[in-house]
């Protein structure tokens, strides 16, 4: 099975790179904007006439996009998110490759959700920034363009390689700080926010079943658990061997609904709760994961634990 694989160099795509080039069936293909790349393109700026013509060259069976924008402006969000998308569906639509598309969605485009609720794949979008917007903006596009199509909406991936300007990248980089200089207090803001995490790995995992499954439509990858930020912080001081005093800083929360237009709560229907983070998500977010269960034979194996272990051990190499 020969593989088109976007977004090789990102954070997922690195270790969905991993999972296939593992597969001996897999003929991996890697498509970006780096020099690394087998071939370079940018989604964002390139024709559809132009992947279109490598489409039918390398004529693969699954396409696997990886690619995308977490950070920036609406701007460049849609350019990245959601226009990169098109791109791939309209090329896709033109070649005679036949490829099924895998597309990497994430839990943001659902927006907030009450808490200890647990969100399914039939619940209504309703994202609460533009990082949201740009990719269920995207979702709608393969789900609208009559391929063989599957989007894997993945939660709070952790792990290995976690970007800096994740709420757990943010954790362990002030832990290595406050050991770095001897700091025996730590002042952290908002940990009351909860997420749930699934491992990097185990999303590959999840993609690689995709790309071999006849599945179609959304389906949610995560853990299924909603982890407090403050607890995960507590992991991570054991993990890291940090003895000192964790002091919570959490700015006062902001009723969500009145922030972006939606009716005013009543006492029987309280307003999800808004916290500073950039994926929209309010204060609660959990995935229901029994669709992965059942049309991918998929399971979350690797736990916060051994993620936020992999995560300190980068962090620690920087002391």
């Amino acid at each position: 099975m020969r593989v088109l694989l976007i977004g090789a160099n990102g954070f997922i795509g690195r270790f969905v790179a991993d999972r296939l080039l593992a597969d001996p069936a897999v003929q991996l293909t890697a498509l970006g904007r780096g020099d690394d790349a087998d071939v370079r393109f940018d989604l964002a700026t390139g024709s559809p006439g132009a992947l279109t013509r490598f489409l039918d060259a390398v004529h693969p069976g699954v396409v696997v996009n990886c690619a995308g924008a977490t950070r920036g402006g609406a701007r460049e969000l849609t350019r990245h998110n959601t226009v990169a998308v098109a791109t791939v569906c309209e090329a896709l639509r033109r070649s005679g490759c036949g490829a099924r598309l895998v597309q990497i969605g994430c839990g943001s485009e659902y927006g907030p959700s009450q808490p200890g609720s647990s969100t399914a794949e039939d619940a209504v979008p309703r994202p609460g920034g533009p990082y949201g917007v740009s990719k269920l903006a995207a979702t709608e596009l393969v789900l609208g363009s009559g391929l063989d199509a599957v989007v894997l909406r993945v939660f709070s991936p952790a792990g290995p390689g976690t970007p800096a300007g994740s709420p757990l990248g943010r954790l362990a980089e002030a832990m290595r700080r406050a050991m770095q200089s001897g700091d025996g207090e730590l002042k952290l803001g908002g940990l009351g926010v909860q997420r749930d995490f699934v491992d990097v790995r185990d999303v590959a995992r999840a993609v690689h079943a995709a790309s071999l499954s006849a599945a179609q439509g959304v389906i949610n990858i995560g853990s299924g658990r909603s982890v407090r930020l403050r607890d995960a912080a507590a992991v991570l001081a054991r993990v890291a061997g940090y003895g000192g005093a964790l002091h919570e800083l959490d700015a006062p929360p902001v009723p969500l609904r009145s922030a972006i237009g939606h009716p005013r709560a009543d006492s029987e229907h309280p307003a999800p709760v808004a916290y500073p983070y950039p994926d929209g998500c309010g204060s609660w977010q959990q995935a229901d994961v029994r669709t992965a269960r059942d049309r991918l034979g998929w399971r979350p194996r690797i736990n916060l634990e051994e993620s936020l272990a992999d995560i300190w051990m980068e962090a620690a190499c920087r002391i």
